[in-house]
C-alpha cells in the first residue's frame, strides 16, 4: 500500500468509517503475551492491532472509538483504538474512567493534514502511542513510522519533526512537533503518581449511541444509567458554558484535579468539579509570577482580557505557556471560545 493510499484509509478510519472494527481476521490474534510481558517490542506490527502493517485494518477484539472532545495537540487528526483481551470487560471507576482489565491497550495514531480546510486529505502519518495495561499498572510507548509507512518504531527517547499546514484562514503555519519520551508521557497521564488514560472516560465516550454499541460488542460492562455525556467543544448547539467546561476537562483536568501533578495549586478543572473558586472563578493564584501576566485571577469573570488562564493559553512561552506539554501552537478556535465564555459571566463588583 503506497503512502499516499494508507494516508486515505486512515483518513477514513479517523472520520468514522470504522468506528467499531474488529471483524473476524484469518491472521493470527493480537500478541497478548507481548501486551502482559515485561518486554518492549520494537515495532508496533509486533503486537498484532492490525491485520496489515499499514495499521489501517484492525485484529479481531480491537476496536475503533471516537471522543466527543479530544485531547489538543496542535492541529493533528488522531485514530483511536481499544483491545480488550478476550473473555473480559471494562467496568467504570472513579470520575467515569474506564477500568480497563490487565491485557488491554489503547492505540492511537497522530497525522496532520496538509491543510486544515481539508482535514482528511493529503494526511502525514507520525507516529502511534501505545498504552499497555500490564499487572503492575500502564506502560506507555511512542512508536514513529518510518518513511514508506510499512511500519512504526519504539523510539523512547522521542524526538522533533518538522511540520507544515495551511490554517483555516490560509495561512502557513509551521511548528517543531514533539514525540513525547517515555518519561514525558507520565507528565500527561499521571494520576495519584501512577500513569493513567486520559481520554476514554465514559462522559467523553457517550454520544448517544457509542457506548452501547461497545457494550453489545463485549468491550465494557453497561454503563450506569446517570452516565453524563460530555459535550463536544466546537458544537454551536450546545451551551457555551458546557462546552467550555468540557474543553478545560479533557485538557487540563488530567493534571488540575484533586489528585493529579498540579494539584498544589488548588485550580481544579475537571467536568465533575463544582462550580466555584476552585474552577477559577475569582481565584487567586498561590504563587503570582509572571505565569500570571500580571493578572489577579484564573478567571475574572466578564474580563477575557484579564483572565490568567487565557493568558497561558495564549502564550507560548516556556513557564508561561498552559497545557505545559503537547503542544507547539495556540489553539486558536478553543481559546475564542473561552474568551466568549468568561466575556458572558456577570462581572464581579
Amino acid at each position: 500500500m503506497t503512502m499516499r493510499r494508507r494516508m486515505a484509509v486512515l483518513a477514513g478510519l479517523m472520520l468514522g468509517g470504522s468506528t467499531l472494527g474488529g471483524a473476524a481476521s484469518p491472521l493470527p490474534p493480537v500478541a497478548l503475551d507481548l501486551i502482559i510481558g515485561d518486554t518492549l517490542p520494537q515495532h508496533l506490527s509486533d503486537y498484532r492491532f492490525f491485520t496489515d502493517r499499514a495499521a489501517t485494518r484492525p485484529n479481531t477484539r480491537v476496536i475503533g472509538y471516537a471522543l466527543n472532545t479530544p485531547l489538543f495537540s496542535d492541529y493533528a487528526e488522531k485514530a483511536r483504538f481499544l483491545y480488550v483481551p478476550p473473555g473480559t470487560r471494562a467496568g467504570y471507576g472513579a470520575a467515569g474512567a474506564l477500568d480497563l482489565p490487565v491485557g488491554s491497550a489503547l492505540i492511537k495514531t497522530f497525522a496532520f493534514a496538509a491543510d486544515l480546510r481539508a482535514p482528511g486529505n493529503d494526511l502525514r502519518v507520525i507516529e502511534t502511542r501505545v498504552l499497555l495495561r500490564r499487572a503492575a499498572g500502564w506502560v506507555a510507548l511512542p512508536y514513529v513510522w518510518n518513511a514508506d509507512g510499512s511500519d512504526a518504531v519504539l523510539q523512547r527517547s522521542g524526538g522533533r519533526v518538522g511540520v507544515t499546514w495551511l490554517a483555516g484562514d490560509g495561512r502557513r503555519e509551521t511548528i517543531s512537533y514533539r514525540i513525547p519520551n517515555s518519561n514525558q508521557c507520565k507528565e500527561c497521564h499521571a494520576l495519584a503518581n501512577a500513569i493513567q488514560p486520559i481520554g476514554p472516560k465514559a462522559r467523553n465516550l457517550n454520544d448517544g449511541a457509542q457506548l452501547g454499541r461497545l457494550v453489545a460488542a463485549g468491550y465494557i460492562a453497561p454503563a450506569p444509567a446517570d452516565t453524563p455525556r460530555l459535550p463536544r467543544w466546537d458544537d454551536d448547539s450546545a451551551p457555551l458554558a458546557a462546552r467550555a467546561r468540557a474543553y478545560l476537562d479533557v485538557n487540563c483536568g488530567h493534571c488540575h484535579n484533586r489528585a493529579g501533578a498540579a494539584s498544589n495549586t488548588g485550580l481544579y478543572l475537571t467536568w465533575d468539579e463544582p462550580d466555584g473558586t476552585a474552577t477559577g472563578l475569582g481565584k487567586r493564584p498561590v504563587a503570582a509570577g509572571r505565569g500570571s501576566g500580571g493578572h489577579d485571577f484564573a478567571i475574572e469573570p466578564g474580563h477575557p482580557e484579564r483572565s490568567i488562564l487565557l493568558y497561558r493559553m495564549r502564550s507560548m512561552e516556556p513557564g508561561v505557556a498552559m497545557p505545559e506539554q503537547g503542544r507547539a501552537t495556540v489553539h486558536r478556535e478553543a481559546v475564542d471560545m473561552l474568551g466568549r465564555w468568561i466575556a458572558a459571566m456577570p462581572a464581579r463588583p
